[in-house]
């Protein structure tokens, strides 16, 4: 990078010509450069995920911390139930646009100066306005940047586990804070937890974007030696303007004109839409009869499918890479993309039986203990679904998979940020019973995804050819 030694950047220059009497060098990275980041040590990778996992827990977190307070809330600001959940959709929705600009944006200028932008305005809406950005999408390109398929899932998994644990966990910090202070000082403590987090991203954070190093060695050497002209691998030499614009568009084509990114988008979405539909309403199903669960104890319940986010990180998203490995070397050592896929079909099977479980457990009034224990298998097989899923999508568009997550992340957006706001209705005219057998059965029609898109994905792929 810009502090590197020479020692750093020398290997980079490994070819030059002449062009026009004018020389020319290739920059590029050699095969042990240590600026490039698949070859970052371990400890500067992990404090890289360290930083950006972080902050993609407290954004998901903040959204569902004030869950278990909701009918405080409601009193407090005399207004709505309606009202107050509404701002989870406003969460939700920002969640889905947000990287369509940012996803591309840092393909274009490099990670490093986005994540400390977003950290930074992340730290002051907090403060002032208690809304959120997201980190998700750009997380995915880092993570491609730094490690091959081969190792990419267990680590993935770790980092996935943010988006999905936040809103598992935060009700419960959420709950202490409504018992033992106020609901208001829900934001007080993400202010203070976002700003250590986002100075230690300033001195942590690497810039991982194999493009963006390669631009900055550039444009080093060139000043070091005025008449020399350097290019490197697929360096875009348009116009800025021009590279936005199309970068801008590129996380809406791959989502259009790829039927698999298409069709995983929404399933990714019913199951998002379904997990805050869960935990919405958890207050106002444990906070009324038969149980009447305090707004500490109802917290205490999202431990639950907390749990089983944490175990399927530990012992069941590393066999992700486990199976893509061997389904490797099974097909003569050609890895594809495809075979990140074959651990979802379990979470698809384990999503709708949990919720059917779940559902009907509630309807029948049963014991809360019976009810809670279906939600570790729904976080589990979310967690395996959007873990399969994420990985593909790394795979199958390396060098755009912030574009890629982002254009996911569109679907994601509308759905999870209807659903919470409908849930009550849907409850109230359903029972919970049938209205979380109506959510299995949406998550059932698109659960073929995964098996057809293992073996019929090369196929669409090649004749859904996105021109990026």
């Amino acid at each position: 990078m810009s502090n590197g030694s020479a020692n750093e950047r020398s290997p980079l220059i490994s070819r030059e010509s002449e062009d026009g009497g004018e020389p020319r060098k290739l920059i590029e990275f050699s095969e042990n450069d240590p600026g490039d980041p698949r070859n970052f040590s371990k400890r500067r990778k992990y404090a890289n995920i360290a930083v950006i996992a972080l902050m993609a827990v407290l954004s998901p977190l903040a959204s569902a911390m004030f869950n278990p307070g909701i009918p405080i809330i409601t009193k407090d600001l005399k207004t709505t139930e309606s009202a107050v959940m509404a701002s989870t959709t406003g969460f939700l929705v920002f969640l889905g646009i947000g990287p369509l600009v940012l996803a591309p944006l840092s393909e274009t200028f490099g990670r490093r100066k986005l994540y400390l932008i977003c950290f930074s305005v992340f730290v002051v809406a907090m403060r002032l306005l208690a809304n959120e950005t997201d980190f998700w999408t750009d997380g995915g390109g880092t993570l491609s940047d730094m490690f091959v398929p081969s190792e990419r899932a267990g680590v993935y998994g770790y980092y996935l586990m943010g988006p999905l644990l936040g809103p598992a966990i935060g009700p419960l910090f959420g709950g202490l804070i409504n018992e033992f202070l106020s609901w208001r000082w829900i934001f007080g403590a993400l202010t203070i937890v976002c700003s250590v987090n986002t100075l230690a991203g300033f001195f942590l954070l690497q810039e991982t974007y194999a493009p963006a190093i390669l631009a900055a060695r550039k444009a080093e050497y060139e000043r070091n030696s005025p008449n020399t002209y350097c290019y490197y691998p697929g360096e875009d030499t348009r116009p800025t303007r021009t590279k936005m614009f199309y970068s801008m568009q590129r996380p809406l084509k791959i989502l259009f004109l790829q039927p698999i990114v298409l069709t995983m988008a929404m399933y990714q979405a019913i199951l998002f839409g379904t997990m805050y539909a869960l935990y919405t309403n958890y207050p106002r199903i444990f906070g009324s009869e038969p149980y009447n669960f305090s707004s500490l104890q109802t917290g205490l319940l999202y431990l639950a499918p907390g749990g089983g986010s944490f175990l399927t990180v530990v012992l069941i998203v590393p066999r992700i890479d486990t199976i893509f490995n061997a389904l490797t070397r099974k097909h003569n050592g050609i890895p594809k993309p495809e075979y990140r896929l074959p651990l979802a079909n379990v979470g698809s099977v384990l999503v709708p039986l949990s919720l059917l479980w779940f559902g009907w457990c509630i309807q029948k009034q049963v014991h809360w203990a019976a009810a809670v224990a279906s939600m570790p298998f729904f976080s589990i097989g979310q967690q395996i679904v959007f873990s399969s899923v994420q990985n593909y999508y790394i795979d199958a568009f390396e060098k755009y998979a912030a574009s890629a997550i982002a254009a996911g992340a569109v679907f994601r957006a509308v759905v999870g940020g209807v659903v919470p706001v409908i849930s009550p209705s849907l409850f109230a005219g359903l029972g919970y019973g049938w209205g979380f057998t109506l959510l299995a059965g949406l998550g059932v029609l698109l659960s073929p995804g995964p098996p057809l898109f293992y073996y019929y994905g090369p196929m669409l792929r090649e004749r859904f050819i996105v021109n990026l």
